[in-house]
């Protein structure tokens, strides 16, 4: 059996530890994390602890210079954060003491949800998704049914290959199916770009799209 405790859960009892008996609130606190069958929600964004919110008695400091400060009470390196008009920020808290740094926590925040961002964009595996136009003769109505399967496959990020087959003597229609492609391709400039302009493989011609 498993319990999930919320981060909000946890700042309460933080909260009774100031408010109450210190003694008991503590050995609940420590209890509640010491039980085997006790894991928290790995799902909940991380919490860092800045100013006020670090408690321990000490910290490893890191000076907005990115000086090694050494081990200093937690008021000394508070103060020394406030002097700096900076923010005194956990950038360790599993080391003994924990390690902190001066700075600034809007630019380090934003900074580190930029990282984060940018390297799900590099996890994101882009599809090459496949249309097929059957003839250079295609009708309108038959244009726009597939332009909107295109604009479906270019809103999930994938680029789409747009394929037109060439029959018998249609090949004597190549340049009507230049003219069918450009087309379609031009009409999906709000969403797409053209990665590769009509290009020719046997009784087939493609062009490939890509989201801008």
């Amino acid at each position: 059996m498993h319990l999930i405790i919320s981060k909000k859960e946890v700042k309460i009892l933080e909260l009774r530890r100031i408010g109450t008996n210190n003694n008991t609130v503590v050995c609940h606190y420590q209890l509640l994390f010491d039980r085997e069958d006790i894991t928290i929600d790995s799902k909940r964004k991380s919490f860092t602890r800045i100013n006020q919110d670090l408690r321990v008695p000490q910290v490893r400091l890191i000076d907005e210079t990115g000086t090694q400060v050494g081990i200093v009470d937690t008021t000394r390196a508070q103060e020394l954060a406030e002097q700096a008009e900076l923010d005194l920020v956990e950038i360790a808290p599993d080391a003994k003491p924990p390690v902190c740094r001066i700075m600034d926590f809007g630019k380090f925040r934003y900074d580190k949800e930029k990282k984060a961002k940018e390297a799900r964009k590099k996890q994101h595996q882009v599809q090459m998704k496949g249309i097929l136009l059957k003839s250079p003769n295609i009708s309108d109505h038959d244009i726009e049914y597939r332009i909107g399967h295109i604009r479906e496959f270019i809103s999930h990020g994938n680029r789409v290959k747009v394929s037109m087959r060439f029959r018998g003597r249609q090949m004597a229609y190549r340049e009507r199916g230049r003219e069918v492609l450009a087309d379609l391709a031009q009409n999906l400039l709000d969403v797409a770009v053209l990665d590769q302009a009509p290009k020719m493989e046997g009784r087939e011609m493609s062009i490939i799209l890509r989201p801008l």
